[in-house]
């Protein structure tokens, strides 16, 4: 994935349909229901170890362990997208990753924490312009600070948008988790698969161009 490439979607601009990404979403979530309600449940236990009985650590944890179990969503809707069998260690290939991510998820907090003390709107511009960082990374090739603000400046083309559709996934993940946390277990793999369909939705035509 080249820059150049990118910038040409940027200027054609482009659109997507919310409800269509949900009912993709879902349809990749039924594909597997049993290995992706399992492996959510694992995040969640571990979460939930980590933050009553690991509290001193439960920071390291959320930045060295968590980013990379949850990206491993996006490896599992890849190969979803491509048709090809999931099997439960595909899930953990985030580890195979971990700098990029580990670099993506350090800095883009930092620097949308720093966004939200100083300006408030600046850090909530960042905490939705980076939902592509990590992806950028994985399928683009890019290092953590080009990955930073490819997605930056793609998602800006439509961030209101995608501002709405952040918002509904964390209303949606509130409510999962107010079912003594169960409902995540549907609500979680479903707003990652969510933000990966758009994702390759937008840069499809880069990919067949280098192939």
């Amino acid at each position: 994935m080249s820059k150049e490439k990118l910038a040409i979607i940027r200027e054609r601009g482009y659109d997507f349909d919310i409800q269509n990404l949900f009912e993709r979403a879902w349809a990749m979530y039924k594909i597997q229901p049993l290995l992706n309600a399992s492996f959510t449940m694992l995040i969640i236990s571990a979460n939930l170890l980590a933050a009553l009985y690991f509290k001193d650590y439960a920071f390291l944890y959320s930045l060295f362990v968590a980013p990379h179990l949850f990206s491993g969503f996006y490896f599992v809707a890849n190969k979803y997208s491509q048709g090809e069998h999931v099997v439960y260690p595909d899930f953990f290939k985030g580890f195979s990753f971990y700098m990029p991510i580990f670099s993506i998820w350090l800095i883009g907090q930092i620097l949308t924490a720093l966004g939200i003390f100083a300006f408030i709107i600046p850090g909530i511009y960042l905490a939705v312009a980076y939902n592509f960082a990590v992806l950028m990374a994985i399928f683009g090739g890019f290092d953590f600070w080009t990955a930073l603000e490819e997605s930056r400046k793609l998602i800006t083309v439509r961030w209101w948008k995608m501002a709405l559709l952040i918002l509904i996934l964390v209303i949606l993940n509130i409510v999962g988790a107010l079912f003594f946390l169960f409902g995540l277990v549907l609500t979680l793999p479903i707003t990652y698969y969510a933000i990966y369909l758009l994702f390759e939705d937008l840069t499809e035509d880069v990919f067949v161009e280098e192939q």
